[in-house]
């Protein structure tokens, strides 16, 4: 084999290892995030259909119906439904990170189920309960939820709201950095929050550095206030 053709041929090689290369990133930073945006507008769609189904009609009087002012016997409150794997379950926003952020939170955190949104890990409480209700998203790819991470600081309003509620969580922290395995950041009381106690707080992580997976950030908030969704939005949601 010639000097010419071996020149050739490793040309032709660099050549489609670069075309390989270019279409990967092109892959990684572009279309990644067109499928999370289509598939993150269908969780909410599916969301906002459920809780117009649900939401109670009002009803006219009932002229045959006890008078008011006879104190009515409370129905016995039934337990909430458990989240469903892989389903969304509400909407999370941060005025943090824009004015348009706002994500579906799915249940668990499996990679499939990250790619439509946020996770909530399951072993943690549920939304506005006590404990820690802990919630996963990517930093970059899939549409980059927590491109932004990095910019929070103390006093950040996180707003969630599901079919009924809307919850209000307000952060303490700047992001906290740690490695993968330091699970206690997601106990009902997280470890190195500055939590004295038993509450209802929120946990954010997401990976570090931007473009790997090497360590976690942690952002923390408790639960601030809470509001009928049928009363309108928190005051300091301006969308």
């Amino acid at each position: 084999m010639s000097v010419r053709t071996v020149v050739r041929v490793f040309s032709e090689l660099c050549l489609t290892v670069g075309t390989v290369i270019v279409l990967f990133v092109v892959y990684v930073l572009f279309w990644t995030g067109v499928r999370a945006d289509s598939a993150t507008a269908g969780q909410l769609d599916r969301l906002r259909e459920q809780w117009a189904k649900s939401a109670p009609a009002s009803k006219a009087p009932d002229p045959k119906a006890p008078d008011s002012k006879t104190p009515a016997t409370p129905a016995p409150e039934e337990p909430a439904p458990a989240y469903r794997e892989g389903e969304p379950f509400a909407v999370m926003y941060v005025p943090r990170f824009g004015e348009d952020w706002d994500w579906p939170v799915l249940e668990g955190t499996a990679t499939g189920t990250l790619k439509k949104g946020l996770g909530h890990y399951r072993a943690t409480a549920r939304l506005g309960e006590h404990g820690n209700f802990s919630v996963a998203g990517h930093r970059r790819t899939y549409g980059d939820p927590f491109k932004d991470f990095p910019k929070l600081r103390p006093g950040d309003p996180v707003y969630v709201r599901d079919g009924t509620t809307w919850f209000t969580y307000r952060i303490v922290n700047r992001p906290h950095r740690t490695v993968p395995s330091d699970i206690g950041v997601v106990d009902p009381v997280p470890r190195g929050s500055g939590f004295d106690g038993p509450g209802r707080y929120l946990t954010l992580t997401t990976c570090d550095p931007e473009w790997g997976s090497s360590h976690r950030l942690i952002a923390w908030a408790h639960l601030d206030g809470e509001k009928p969704v049928a009363e309108g939005e928190p005051t300091g949601l301006r969308r």
